[in-house]
């Protein structure tokens, strides 16, 4: 094909996009990936960072979603193991909301229907004794302790990105698609890019719109896009204050209303807390937290601390806008979490598929379930292969971390374990060229080395502090203002495009 010839054009560089991107290149298509932003710069990078079934979806009876979830939690952490691990849940019972015996029993289906082989089932704890019970109020006697998963989620998009681009896919971030068009029975896209405004086309056999919170938008976009928006958007919110409690598990708190939160261990000296579930109707890029949702969060959460968590606790906060597809549900939470492929057009005309909905943890189904479309269309080249395949620097067992820590120890003895446990936490087995000289590089704040950056401007599209602070790491809690400043700079010398980009 031609340089501006492809076989099929995602639109979005979210996880569903990266995702699609990473199978498509995987079994031989010709791929490219056009995002508008920064690759995660939406919705994925504003979850709950979580790997889970979704135990609150099985009131909802959407069992086969949970089964495929659950499915699906061995197996990322099989491929990525540097980026997800295990995390304890603790469900402490309330006696005024949800039975004990409907708590078991849902516990008990999520132990039993998803093919569970290596992480460690339900347990009943009693707070009176175990450390999970200090810093709650008095009154919680009982507790179910259960197994799901941590992701960081926008690495998770990186890496898939990456891989992409190792497979042959072109990744464009900051390129915003300004039309499509059918055109002989294929499409002729138009292409902007962000940073210098230059106008390009391409001919794309197939389009696949994962565009998230903007795939109506996109839709809208296409010669012939008719009839109602399919798409619901549902504002999640989260706010991040230092560390409520000292062990490793996360809290699963039951909420009057009906929804639960989450009381997360994060970035070593923090608590993550969400998420809100409310709908929204204006731009997603420009979605942020309300002083309505921060004060629900503090209050769920308070409710069961001993120490209450305030408004002025709060160190930082996100918000993100879920494509949910609309299933006409009575209220935001009750929307489904599924994911719908919609297809459009037919072979002689074109087809173009537009993605709603999905969560993280299923995003490499939902890429095998839209790969089933396009090898209707395009025929099969390659079979399914992502299931078994590790994504960059996670070519370690998924007990393979204090191996991995003992290397680059011995790669880089005079930095710090901590730092050492991020960048392995971070990149896997990449984290090993970062430390090759034995040095981080020149130190821009907090623990970012020059080394790190330039790996990130090099292999991960990263090209402002934000993307390397917010996205590609969280050091943007633990960075000044002027060292933000220092780090643009260096940005500023140290620009260029990942290979094959």
């Amino acid at each position: 094909m031609s340089g501006n010839d492809c076989d099929i054009l995602v639109i979005g560089g979210g996880i569903n996009g990266c995702g699609i991107a990473r199978d498509a290149a995987g079994r031989g298509f010709d791929v490219v990936l056009a995002e508008q932003a920064d690759l995660a710069s939406g919705t994925s990078s504003a979850s709950t960072k979580l790997i889970h079934g979704g135990l609150r979806y099985l009131e909802y009876y959407e069992f086969r979603l949970v089964r495929e979830a659950l499915a699906e939690r061995e197996i990322l952490w099989r491929m990525a193991p540097h980026i997800v691990w295990p995390l304890r849940f603790v469900l402490p019972h309330h006696g005024a909301l949800r039975p004990a015996w409907l708590l078991r029993l849902g516990l008990f289906i999520y132990d039993h229907i998803g093919g569970r082989k290596l992480l460690p089932p339900t347990r009943v704890l009693d707070l009176r004794q175990d450390e999970a019970g200090k810093p709650l109020r008095n009154g919680f006697v009982r507790a179910f302790e259960y197994s799901d998963a941590w992701v960081q989620d926008a690495r998770l998009v990186a890496l898939n990105a990456r891989d992409a681009s190792n497979r042959g896919a072109r990744i464009h971030t900051r390129t915003r698609v300004t039309g499509i068009r059918r055109e002989g029975g294929r499409f002729r896209v138009d292409l902007r890019d962000g940073t210098t405004g230059a106008d390009r086309n391409l001919s794309a056999a197939m389009v696949i719109n994962a565009a998230g919170p903007w795939v109506e938008g996109v839709r809208r976009l296409l010669d012939g896009a008719t009839g109602a928006p399919h798409v619901r958007l549902v504002q999640g919110s989260h706010i991040v204050v230092p560390k409520l409690f000292d062990h490793d598990r996360c809290y699963i708190f039951q909420n009057a209303d009906g929804r639960i939160v989450f009381a997360i261990p994060y970035e070593s000296d923090f608590t993550l807390i969400g998420t809100t579930d409310r709908d929204y109707a204006g731009d997603p890029a420009a979605v942020r937290i309300t002083p309505e949702e921060t004060a629900y969060l503090c209050e769920a959460v308070s409710g069961y601390f001993r120490k209450a968590v305030t408004p002025a606790d709060v160190v930082w906060t996100y918000a993100g806008v879920r494509p949910l597809y609309d299933d006409h549900a009575s209220s935001a939470q009750a929307a489904t979490r599924d994911y719908v492929l919609e297809q459009e057009g037919d072979s002689p005309s074109g087809v173009a598929i537009h993605v709603y909905g999905g969560k993280i943890t299923t995003y490499r189904r939902l890429a095998e379930a839209a790969m089933d479309k396009v090898e209707a269309v395009l025929g099969k080249r390659a079979p399914a292969w992502t299931a078994a395949s590790a994504l960059p620097g996670g070519n370690f067992p998924v007990d393979g971390l204090p191996a991995l820590m003992k290397t680059l120890k011995a790669r880089a003895p005079a930095v710090a374990e901590t730092t050492l446990k991020r960048l392995a936490r971070h990149y896997g087995m990449l984290a090993l060229p970062i430390v090759a000289s034995g040095s981080l590089g020149r130190i821009i704040g907090a623990d970012l080395g020059e080394n790190e950056v330039r790996h990130l401007v090099e292999n991960e599209w990263a090209l402002t502090a934000e993307d390397v602070l917010w996205r590609r790491t969280k050091l943007g809690l633990r960075f000044t203002a002027q060292e933000t400043a220092a780090l643009e700079d260096f940005l500023r010398t140290a620009g260029g495009a990942p290979s094959n980009a």
